[in-house]
């Protein structure tokens, strides 16, 4: 079914066993001086046994003060070896193949995470971290030449199979190579060779060290999508010349920190949106092509292959959905892999806050031991109340303990409010993670009650173990004037198909529900109107998922007012204060209501002191985001 995917691939002397990249992802799991954590190795090691050909770890910082994030690996200094060589040895028991990405991070850090002024080509500050950088003198550019040089043989000597140079999304070595940040005047700025010659030099330096045998892939930002920046056109023309210098690979990726939706591109982005950029590039070369870029199925991975666009596929995001991708695709489980839906709330959401990355559908994402599931010492029977993602997920993890599972959902289908979440635009791809969590349920034998509500009274009569509350949360209806009218309805209601919307509609609340209702309705022809009382709308969403949503909304010409509290509901508008004033916003055939949400959990009180364990989870505890319902799910069904 995958000829082209589990066909042994070559880069350098080193040959994969087949064409799946895991890319280097900042995960923010190693010490804050750069040394390997067991969470770090583990991370890793998952991925390796899941049958991944290359596996690129992210971030060696050639310098402590080249650092872009707190927690990042770093070979700067020969005390770090052991713990990375600890780190190669894992994978290498599982016949994996792994290169230590290294770079210098230049002017997108900040003094908050190095301790002092970042350094660039120019003194002209990231417009993302708003920092002036120190210029760099040619000493001091001469001196990060060997560093890179020195990373890099240390990484042979900890056992990585080869390095990956990190030329792309904005960090030093794209910095020099590009015109939007490279301002000099001296042999290393001005003309197309003095800007590469920062490049060419760190591969030379690397080769004299670490000789000709040692693997050297380099990663470029195919277009940089920003004023002035580079276009694949430069691109192709550098690829050539590092051809000539020595690399075995060009990994070809999109975008820098001003444009930071091309770097880590949402569900708004098309699957594959830059392979054309990697065809283009291995037009002019002969060695071999890395692609990458919103591709998260085997299907997409072995149409790119087939069709000659480029020799391998880096899929990041979906190795930390499911790191068993290649095992299961290979053995034609389709069913069983568990897909990135592109939220972005758990890895970049986490990583621009600085912290650990995690995954939304896979919460075992960077804690595969702490949280590994491993059967129950006694079999219990397990009552799961309400069918969203968080009791699916409960339920899920309880069977595979090996528990006897019961869940009950008093609608007649499983999902919840997920499935909601999965109409407006760009977001259809969330209910994929419905699909993979009912497949799961009846591989794991959970016996499923539809159109049954979970009563006391069944408690009493069956007395299970457990029971797990995962009842959710329903909108919250506003004590303003109006709301009880015919023609206003709530948000769950609108999108579920449950009433007919008007061809006028206003929107009151404007945060992630209200938003992306908006969009929803603004795309299939409505006029629509947001009304939200703070200043801003959308600031509950993901950064790049909310460049694309207000992007959208513009297009349709979504009318927004803000600091605009509703004070009534007419028959045709709303009434709202506006700069101490009220005014009438209209006119209007259906008022949707979005304002948030109330836990469901009566069911909490009613069984207090009436079964031996208790949990309540997800929007039923607190209404919340489903990256911590799900959280809460996997953890309730793994303390059982």
């Amino acid at each position: 079914m995958f000829k082209h995917i589990f066909s042994p691939g070559k880069i350098g002397r080193i040959e994969t066993s087949n064409r799946l990249v895991v890319p280097a992802m900042v995960a923010n799991y190693c010490t804050d001086d750069g040394r390997a954590t067991e969470r770090f190795i583990a991370y890793h090691e998952a991925k390796a046994k899941g049958g991944w050909g290359l596996i690129i770890t992210e971030d060696y910082a050639v310098d402590p003060r080249g650092k872009g994030f707190p927690n990042i690996p770093g070979l700067w200094e020969d005390a770090q070896i052991d713990g990375h060589a600890a780190l190669t040895k894992r994978v290498h028991n599982w016949r994996g193949k792994i290169f230590a990405q290294i770079y210098h991070a230049g002017r997108q850090t900040n003094h908050n995470i190095i301790g002092t002024q970042p350094v660039a080509p120019s003194p002209i500050a990231c417009p993302v971290n708003q920092e002036v950088p120190h210029e760099l003198t040619v000493d001091e550019i001469k001196e990060l030449i060997e560093k890179f040089g020195d990373c890099a043989l240390r990484a042979k000597k900890a056992g990585f199979d080869g390095v990956e140079v990190h030329g792309a999304h904005g960090y030093l070595i794209a910095q020099f190579l590009s015109p939007y940040s490279n301002k000099r005047t001296d042999e290393y700025g001005g003309s197309f060779i003095n800007r590469t010659r920062f490049a060419r030099e760190i591969i030379a330096n690397i080769r004299a060290k670490v000789g000709r045998d040692f693997p050297v892939i380099f990663r470029i930002s195919g277009d940089e999508l920003v004023p002035g920046g580079r276009n694949i056109e430069d691109t192709k023309a550098i690829a050539m010349m590092l051809e000539e210098a020595g690399v075995d690979a060009i990994h070809v990726s999109a975008g820098v920190y001003g444009s930071i939706e091309a770097v880590v591109p949402p569900a708004a982005v098309p699957h594959g949106w830059i392979t054309d950029f990697a065809a283009q590039v291995k037009r002019v070369v002969s060695i071999p092509v890395i692609t990458v870029g919103r591709i998260n199925d085997p299907f997409l991975a072995e149409s790119i292959l087939a069709s000659g666009k480029a020799d391998f596929v880096a899929m990041g995001r979906a190795s930390l959905a499911d790191p068993e991708f290649p095992n299961k695709a290979a053995a034609g489980m389709l069913e069983d892999i568990n897909y990135c839906i592109g939220c972005l709330q758990a890895c970049i959401g986490n990583l621009f806050k600085n912290e650990p990355i995690g995954c939304l559908v896979n919460p075992l994402t960077g804690r595969e031991t702490e949280l590994a599931v491993k059967p129950a010492e006694t079999r219990k029977k397990v009552f799961v109340a309400g069918g969203g993602i968080a009791g699916m997920e409960a339920a899920i993890v309880a069977a595979q303990r090996g528990h006897e599972v019961h869940l009950f959902e008093k609608t007649d289908r499983l999902g919840g409010e997920f499935i909601l979440a999965s109409i407006p635009p760009n977001k259809g791809e969330l209910d994929a993670f419905i699909v993979w969590q009912k497949r799961q349920l009846a591989k794991f034998g959970v016996q499923v009650h539809l159109n049954m509500e979970l009563t006391p009274e069944a408690v009493e009569t069956e007395k299970p173990d457990a029971v797990i509350v995962a009842t959710g949360g329903s909108p919250i209806i506003p004590n303003i004037p109006g709301a009880d009218k015919p023609h206003v309805v709530t948000a769950f209601d609108a999108l579920s198909g449950k009433t007919t919307i008007g061809h006028r509609v206003i929107v009151i609340g404007g945060g992630m529900v209200g938003t992306e209702t908006a969009d929803h309705f603004a795309n299939h022809g409505k006029e629509v109107t947001i009304v939200e009382m703070l200043p801003e709308i959308a600031t509950d969403e993901e950064a790049a998922v909310r460049l694309f949503l207000m992007r959208d909304l513009e297009k349709n010409k979504v009318k927004i007012y803000v600091n605009s509290p509703v004070k009534e509901i007419t028959d045709d508008g709303v009434i709202v204060t506006r700069e101490g004033r009220e005014e009438k916003i209209g006119p209007a055939d259906t008022i949707i209501l979005a304002i948030g949400a109330k836990s469901v959990n009566e069911l909490e009180n009613e069984l207090s002191g009436k079964v031996e364990r208790l949990i309540v989870v997800g929007d039923a505890l607190k209404p919340r985001k489903a990256l911590e319902a799900v959280e809460e799910g996997y953890k309730a069904g793994l303390t059982l």
